[in-house]
């Protein structure tokens, strides 16, 4: 955004301070106009703006770095004080806003109503007298006739420039005394210029204006000449055939009166001064157009520097957006990882459960293959002792022949009986052997799976803790690369951005050396072209002085005239008559001798003052050079002090920026580091819960195991093997 005023006004005088700092720091809001409004009331009431005979790059330094200027005389009020100091906050914040400003007591005092049409009316008349007299010495020029002589003239021009120098400071003491802006413009400055009349007529209208008692102007185009009944135009572009107007008659000057003054505003300021302010605007559009490209220039660097910042902020983000994605892909494929190392567990442990099943069976049918095998033997076997053990009973019997045959019947059934109730018990013996047998394999064999299986968990806990440290490792070194290649990055960038600064810095304060450079060499031109006009005008006030002195000679042989001639007539009287020839010639003498003595003083009155007038010329322009390279000396070292400021100030903002990095950098770093030494040892802490979860889960297994076949009667199983035994 920007302000109306500092548009309007187009030089540093006016700006705020927030105004300067926003072609490097960015915006600003309304209140600039506030800040605009106290140094305006400054130029009216000191007829220049503060800083005004300094230089604009000077001035520019000096608004933004400086305290708020105040006013300087002591003759102004103290709530006239107290606003200007009010407008002139220098922090934005604490600057009012316009509806503070018409509440404040210098707003609000009671002023009488018509002090500004006074005023303009009094600098209206001055401005009138001045423009009169202006014509009547174009008129002299102009119509003067050949009668009078260069005496008559210059006692003419003596008393107008005498009028013209008490109207000149009566408008002064109208200024100084009411505040009005100084009529004066400077070659530094931009003021605001009021448009005047035009004087004669218009550019593109061919009827003529005649002069007006009350707007009696020259105009600087063209020249007006009168001649007989009609008027002469000369128009700007030189064509030298002048046209013969008829002269208007009355009712056709009243309309050309009224359409000029209904189109056109009286002006308060006169025609020479109205033209010399315009001859000195259009000078001063070089230093305009500096000022101008210098903020253009202050503008583009700052452009410069915040699309280098975003390009480079893009930068980063892309970088962290690439490194946050490759984490997420390590994260995802380690999580893929460790899904597949436990499908891949979990189907061993099938496998593992389906194999120990497979053998449990085959086992189980193994030993009930022997066990029927066995009791198999062991029947034909009780049949082969059966068979041996009937036989030898009847063959007891048959020897014995005393005893009954029924006795006999009964003896051999029991004895049948009793062998068959034997071998009936020694079967079941060894079923009862065999089963418990059976049991006892088949649990062992049961815990034998178990602590197969609980192998086969400790090694596949083992391996999936092993995995997820190994991942962690890869993903620690993988974050500790991207903290280097971000740390690259972040210097490289610093290192880009500090570089175009200070060449923008230097490419800057070389253009406001150049600036100033060539500010001193127009200040050098403008102040050599003003000591050239004063030896041209040298010889025009040379003459005026030596007519001064000639007067003044004259004056005086005038009254020493009227001297002899009394002297003389008072002599003849108080002396005889033969004595008059004599006493007539010594008066003679003495008169001849006193005007020879008259002469010389005149003539060395006229050397002493020309060679005082060229001396002090001399001198007075040797000052004003030594007081004008001074200056501009001091407006150098100032320039150059200013410059080493902000030099020595980015340099150390760039030693603050790089020391801020470097802690930012140690300190994501040890942050780092420490997120590692805490998931190492959190992953610590997990691998050895973990186990020892699983080892007494195992545990109690193998004692809830245990316990159970103590409950059954196995007894300890542990060091159990498979021996031969006769069940038998």
């Amino acid at each position: 955004m920007a302000s109306p005023a500092n548009s309007f006004v187009g030089t540093p005088y006016w700006m705020a301070p927030e105004v300067i700092l926003a072609m490097d720091e960015g915006q600003y809001d309304g209140k600039v106009d506030i800040w605009s409004l106290g140094i305006t009331c400054i130029e009216l009431a000191e007829r220049k703006p503060p800083l005004f005979n300094m230089n604009a790059m000077s001035a520019l330094y000096h608004i933004a770095q400086n305290d708020s200027p105040t006013l300087q005389s002591n003759e102004w009020t103290d709530s006239f004080r107290r606003f200007v100091d009010y407008c002139l906050q220098k922090i934005p914040q604490e600057r009012p806003t316009s509806a503070e400003l018409l509440r404040h007591d210098f707003v609000r005092r009671d002023r009488p109503l018509r002090v500004l049409i006074d005023l303009i009316q009094r600098t209206k008349d001055a401005v009138r007298e001045l423009d009169n007299l202006q014509y009547r010495k174009m008129k002299k020029i102009l119509f003067q006739e050949t009668r009078n002589g260069p005496l008559n003239e210059s006692q003419e021009d003596e008393e107008d420039s005498e009028h013209g120098t008490s109207l000149i400071r009566e408008m002064d003491s109208l200024g100084s005394n009411h505040s009005i802006p100084s009529v004066s413009v400077s070659t530094g400055s931009q003021s605001s210029s009021v448009n005047s009349m035009q004087e004669v007529m218009d550019e593109n209208s061919c009827e003529p204006v005649l002069m007006h008692d009350d707007e009696s102007t020259v105009n600087s185009s063209s020249s007006v000449m009168p001649k007989k009944d009609h008027v002469f135009i000369r128009d700007e572009a030189g064509h030298g055939d002048p046209r013969p107007e008829p002269r208007p008659t009355q009712s056709v000057q009243s309309q050309a009166l009224h359409y000029r003054n209904r189109e056109r505003f009286a002006t308060i300021k006169s025609a020479s001064l109205v033209t010399r302010q315009i001859h000195e605007h259009e000078q001063e559009n070089e230093l305009r157009e500096q000022m101008s490209g210098y903020k253009r220039m202050r503008r583009q660097h700052q452009k410069q520097l915040i699309a280098l910042e975003n390009k480079l902020k893009a930068e980063m983000d892309e970088h962290r957006l690439k490194l946050q994605k490759e984490v997420e892909t390590h994260a995802n494929n380690s999580s893929i990882e460790l899904e597949k190392l436990a499908k891949k567990q979990v189907a061993i442990i099938e496998k593992e459960a389906k194999v120990a099943a497979a053998d449990e069976k085959k086992f189980q049918q193994q030993i009930l293959a022997q066990q029927k095998k066995d009791l198999t033997t062991f029947l034909e076997s009780q049949k082969k002792q059966y068979k041996i053990c009937k036989e030898k009973i009847k063959e007891e019997m048959n020897e014995d022949h005393s005893t009954p045959k029924k006795e006999k019947q009964e003896r051999i059934s029991k004895h049948k009986e009793n062998l068959q109730h034997t071998q009936a018990e020694e079967e079941a013996h060894l079923l009862t052997q065999q089963r418990l047998y059976y049991d006892k394999n088949c649990r062992f064999f049961k815990r034998k799976i178990m602590i197969k299986r609980h192998e086969v968990e400790q090694q596949n806990i083992r391996e999936e803790l092993n995995k997820k440290r190994t991942q962690k490792e890869m993903e620690h070194a993988m974050l500790i690369r991207h903290d280097e290649s971000t740390r690259e990055l972040e210097y490289r960038q610093l290192h880009t951005l500090q570089k175009l600064r200070m060449d923008l810095i230097r490419l800057q304060h070389q253009t406001e050396l150049e600036n100033q450079l060539e500010y001193n060499k127009r200040r050098e031109r403008e102040l050599h072209r003003k000591h050239v006009m004063e030896l041209r005008q040298q010889p025009k006030n040379l003459k005026a002085m030596e007519m001064q002195i000639k007067k003044q000679f004259q004056d005086t042989c005038k009254v020493q005239t009227k001297q002899y001639k009394a002297l003389k007539n008072h002599q003849l009287e108080v002396t005889p008559k033969n004595e008059h020839k004599t006493i007539l010639k010594t008066l003679k003498d003495e008169q001849t001798r006193k005007l020879a003595i008259l002469a010389e003083q005149y003539e060395q009155s006229i050397n002493e003052m020309m060679a005082s007038q060229a001396l002090r010329l001399d001198e007075a322009q040797e000052a004003e050079c030594q007081a004008l390279r001074l200056q501009l000396q001091q407006e150098m070292e100032l320039l150059n002090a200013y410059q080493s400021k902000i030099k020595m100030q980015t340099e150390a903002q760039h030693e603050r920026e790089l020391q801020k990095l470097e802690q930012r950098v140690s300190l994501r770093r040890a942050h780092l580091e420490q997120k590692i030494e805490e998931e190492l040892a959190a992953l610590q802490k997990e691998r050895s819960e973990r186990i020892k979860y699983l080892l007494e889960r195992q545990e109690r297994e193998i004692e809830t195991f245990d316990m159970e076949s103590l409950r059954m009667g196995f007894g300890n199983l542990v060091t159990l093997d498979f021996p031969k035994e006769d069940y038998r």
